[in-house]
């Protein structure tokens, strides 16, 4: 045993000595394997005869793979060089640039200039379908609703409110009008499922063929979690997850005018979930105003992770439009919280003294081993809720059922409340009148119960034809959101123990961001729902042609 400790601590020794040689070699190796692999293939692309590029398989897929992972090692090593520094001073310059024009009266001017530009693009866009412009109706009443109840209404900066809401606009236009960036984004979401479903070989390993063959909920959806968190803990203990999710924050950040740590976590709510987003500015947590402390928790409200995507994909919503309505939510929930909740505190922490947390993990297998494990407690917090709510929603429906049929009213149930009340929302979003009924009980049951009781039933309601094109595109959108009760609990206890100095002024706020982080999803489905045209899908059953899942 003596023995056995000498050589590893020989081992640990050698390594140290001789740590940096041996990480040159093996990244020259590495990089040389890479090189020759390119060659090959291109060689053999080459002598294959073929005459064009499939950008989303095969060889093109390579060509953006390449370009990309040594795009960004490039520009990772030039920001520490002159060129590097030179470039974050221009970049610097032009975020100041923007500061000068959002703070000065030219800057209202160009916000109106591209609204006008919005508007006259919209008019034109739907000459053939004047419905898509009910939509705008949402967009409206949602930001008039957010001035009207906003906690200092006279103190609004409406340099982020319009930044926001302008770059929702346009992503959406690159995204769903643009047939290029619709393309793009069906590749991703191909590519997204495709790797999604690489967690089936694992999950039929341990549960059987038969169990997650015939799509039993536990056993084909949710071990897609384990692999997930197993993946994410990895890129962040080689830097990868920290690098790009700093850099979206401040693109977020010099765009519209925000807070460095806000848009860090808005940035972070694209790839991880409300609970984990915050830990990656941990240290800062009890500097932030109570602006960004309500920011912090209706971002978390506004988006969905990854994580849990492939459940919602696995009951039959579109990746697609899950992406987009995640990507979509960033600017908008920065947007709609500077409106709901202005800033009128002084802001500590600024972008030059922010610095992400890096991983505690001692290695990578360590970090992937904590990655698989860390994924039991959601995958119990899922299957408990959804098992509790469901159970609930059914006791309800029996009491109602027995109330209503001692009146006459055999068709009271907790989905007919929730379709009623929701249903003005949902025509003001852009959904017929004659569906409205249906997409309600949806938002209804995302708002009161969770999201997995809502695209459970937006399975149903496809299946049966109910929910089809444009509106299934809309409801999508609106229910892709953690605003429920149930995250409420969980968003107070997190961050109370991560920020016990603000405890107060976080159990104050949580209703607040609830109510802007289910708004920000309506005003995803709304922004949608004007550039959707009607025949986005051609029937109920037809889908855009989609790669198979399992092809790369």
């Amino acid at each position: 045993m003596l023995e056995t400790a000498a050589q590893t601590s020989e081992s640990r020794g050698f390594l140290a000595d001789h740590g940096r040689p041996l990480n040159f070699c093996l990244m020259f190796l590495v990089n040389a394997a890479v090189v020759i692999y390119f060659v090959y293939a291109t060689v053999h692309w080459y002598n294959s005869g073929n005459e064009q590029y499939n950008w989303c398989n095969g060889y093109g897929l390579l060509i953006l793979l390449v370009a990309f992972v040594y795009g960004g090692i490039l520009c990772h090593l030039l920001s520490k060089s002159a060129p590097g520094k030179a470039c974050a001073t221009c970049w610097t310059s032009i975020s100041d640039s923007a500061k000068s024009v959002r703070e000065t009266k030219y800057g209202f001017v160009v916000y109106i200039l591209m609204v006008v530009a919005i508007v006259v693009f919209l008019v034109i866009d739907t000459a053939n379908s004047r419905e898509r412009l009910q939509s705008g109706v949402g967009v409206v009443v949602l930001f008039a609703i957010g001035w009207l109840f906003s906690k200092h209404p006279t103190r609004v900066n409406w340099g982020p409110v319009m930044s926001g809401l302008i770059l929702q606009f346009l992503f959406g236009i690159l995204t769903l009008r643009w047939s290029v960036g619709r393309a793009i984004l069906q590749c991703v979401a191909d590519k997204a499922e495709a790797f999604l479903n690489c967690a089936k070989s694992g999950a039929s390993f341990v549960f059987g063929n038969q169990l997650v063959d015939d799509g039993v909920f536990a056993f084909s959806a949710l071990p897609v979690i384990f692999y997930f968190s197993f993946i994410i803990q990895i890129l962040y203990y080689l830097g990868v997850m920290q690098w790009v999710i700093l850099n979206m924050g401040r693109v977020l950040q010099a765009l519209m005018g925000t807070t460095i740590c806000e848009s860090v976590i808005c940035a972070a709510n694209v790839f991880v979930g409300m609970s984990e987003s915050p830990l990656i500015v941990k240290p800062y947590l009890n500097k932030l105003t109570s602006s960004e402390l309500h920011t912090v928790m209706a971002s978390g409200f506004a988006t969905v992770s990854g994580t849990v995507m492939a459940a919602y994909i696995k009951f039959g919503a579109d990746p697609a439009h899950l992406i987009t309505a995640t990507l979509m939510a960033a600017p908008a929930a920065l947007s709609y919280t500077k409106l709901f909740f202005p800033e009128t505190e002084k802001v500590v922490v600024l972008p030059e003294n922010i610095k992400l947390t890096k991983s505690e993990d001692s290695s990578l297998m360590d970090a992937a081993s904590k990655g698989a494990t860390a994924g039991i407690p959601l995958v119990l917090g899922i299957v408990a809720n959804i098992v509790a709510f469901v159970a609930f929603v059914t006791l309800i429906n029996g009491l109602l059922s027995w109330i209503g049929m001692l009146v006459g009213n055999d068709e009271l149930s907790f989905e007919f409340i929730l379709s009623r009340i929701f249903m003005p929302l949902s025509w003001i979003i852009g959904v017929p009148w004659d569906q409205c009924e249906d997409v309600g009980t949806l938002i209804g049951l995302k708002t009161a119960v969770n999201e997995f009781v809502a695209y459970e039933r937006l399975g149903e309601f496809k299946k049966q034809g109910r929910i089809f094109g444009r509106t299934e595109a809309i409801v999508t959108f609106a229910i892709c959101g953690f605003a429920n009760p149930g995250a409420m609990g969980i968003t107070l206890s997190m961050l109370s123990s991560l920020a016990p100095d603000k405890k107060e002024i976080i159990s104050a706020a949580i209703f607040r961001a609830f109510v802007a982080g289910s708004a920000v999803t309506f005003l995803t489905a709304s922004t949608a729902g004007m550039l959707i045209p009607d025949d986005y899908y051609h029937s109920p059953t037809s889908r855009p042609p989609a790669l198979n899942a399992t092809v790369w």
